[in-house]
């Protein structure tokens, strides 16, 4: 049963009639006494609290018997309402405990799907299931691991992923926040609609606008042709806004009004238009040590986390480590025509003892890499360890390669002209192999001089 507390009777009515409409149980109180009152004798699914009961318009009121009703029932979900609404009150709202903010005149649509969301967050966990079960009823393919505290992590991902609710994906560089975020998608029932990548690190801050919203003709001097931004392709799809922390100030209050009431202006336009997207963010920064230091709004901060997932670093699940390490051999077997590719079970456990910074990424080009170079289908530990900043924890036993003696840099040399030619001169892919950045990679090209495809 959902509860509406709001002193205008015609808000009260109109709500309550939406809701018994879309097939929901739901009851009305005019006055915070009434709605105390009901509290104590009921325990309501959910409360959609109106801000203010007089003349006044602070909210205060509002805020006050959000701590009362917490104080009876301190799991009830609550949805604020007001038309007097202000950042500041969200944010007030939103730390007290209030799990959504909602202006009047309100979507019918948008509090709906907000109302589903958080009764379906706020249903009791099922218990602990298989990583097979996990795989026969989700998107986790790609996901590569059995550890508890990953299991835990896909555990959440599985249950937020069937409700529209915004996720914020922590964890550190390589630990596959990408592949969670496509999983919470095509998991999801928008999975036939769009998933959209965005690096927001990537975008500058004279271009944010055009990227994310697009553009018309003539909007500015070299807008050419009308283009559409990136809001617009995930329409009833999912966004993804990968690295958001590193947005610019000036750009986060530009993405807070999409996220905050689903519209946006076209770069050059004036006509509002609205979209239906799921948010999905991820960070690798501490983003509530930025609040405090006041480089990341408090109010996008809290908008873009209803859920927050944390992914574990590699050195958190080291017994995963040998799975993920065949799963890549698997794979360049295939790549490389090389069917009798393995590695040694000495290998393995060596493996499981490296510190790896750049987790599951820094392991996939080790791997890679390790193959590239070693002629052998085993792959020992002395492979491995020969690698450019590798921790050798082990004597590497030097054994000279069949072509003779090679330097570090023919080594480097001869790396970098397979992988282009396994690439077809793909900059982009062959500097993802690499465990380069494409720069990185073109001043390389540039000192050996190797020729290459420039168009690619």
């Amino acid at each position: 049963m959902i509860l509406i507390i709001d002193d205008d009777n015609a808000v009260a009515i109109s709500l309550l009639l939406l809701l018994r409409q879309e097939g929901f149980d739901a009851q009305t109180a005019s006055s915070p006494s009434e709605a105390i009152q009901f509290v104590q004798n009921n325990k309501p699914e959910l409360i959609i609290l109106d801000m203010n009961f007089s003349i006044e318009t602070s909210g205060e009121q509002g805020l006050k018997l959000l701590e009362q009703i917490l104080k009876i029932h301190a799991t009830i979900p609550v949805i604020l309402i007001t038309g007097w609404a202000t950042i500041d009150l969200a944010v007030k709202g939103m730390k007290a405990g209030a799990k959504d903010f909602v202006s009047k005149p309100w979507s019918n649509t948008q509090l709906l799907q907000s109302i589903r969301t958080i009764l379906s967050l706020s249903q009791t966990k099922t218990q602990s299931i298989s990583r097979k079960k996990l795989n026969e009823k989700y998107y986790f393919d790609n996901i590569i691991g059995e550890d508890p505290k990953l299991l835990q992590v896909l555990e959440t991902v599985g249950r937020v992923s069937t409700t529209d609710a915004s996720v914020l994906i922590m964890g550190e560089s390589g630990t596959g926040k990408e592949l969670i975020a496509e999983a919470i998608h095509y998991s999801s029932h928008r999975q036939k609609k769009s998933f959209v990548k965005v690096n927001l690190g990537g975008i500058s801050t004279s271009l944010f606008e055009s990227e994310m919203f697009g553009h018309k003709r003539g909007a500015f001097t070299d807008a050419k042709a009308d283009r559409a931004g990136r809001f617009e392709l995930a329409h009833k799809g999912t966004i993804f806004l990968d690295e958001i922390g590193e947005l610019e100030l000036s750009n986060q209050v530009k993405l807070l009004r999409v996220l905050q009431d689903k519209t946006f202006e076209v770069l050059g336009s004036s006509q509002t238009r609205s979209v239906d997207v799921r948010v999905v963010s991820a960070t690798n920064r501490d983003l509530e040590k930025m609040v405090a230091e006041g480089t990341f709004r408090e109010d996008l901060f809290y908008r873009i986390n209803l859920i927050t997932v944390k992914v574990p670093a590699l050195r958190e699940r080291p017994g995963d480590i040998p799975l993920l390490a065949d799963f890549f051999v698997n794979n360049l077997k295939v790549i490389y025509n090389r069917p009798e590719l393995t590695i040694s079970k000495r290998a393995k456990q060596w493996l499981q003892t490296q510190p790896l910074p750049g987790n599951i990424r820094q392991l996939k080009n080790l791997v890679e890499r390790t193959v590239l170079v070693t002629q052998k289908d085993t792959l020992e530990v002395e492979d491995f360890s020969l690698q450019p900043g590798v921790s050798t924890t082990v004597q590497p036993v030097v054994k000279q390669p069949e072509i003779g003696i090679m330097t570090l840099e023919e080594m480097e040399i001869q790396l970098i002209r397979k992988a282009l030619d396994f690439h077809k001169h793909r900059i982009a892919r062959v500097a993802r192999s690499l465990g380069l950045s494409r720069s990185a990679l073109y001043r390389r090209l540039e000192k050996y001089n190797i020729p290459y495809d420039a168009e690619s």
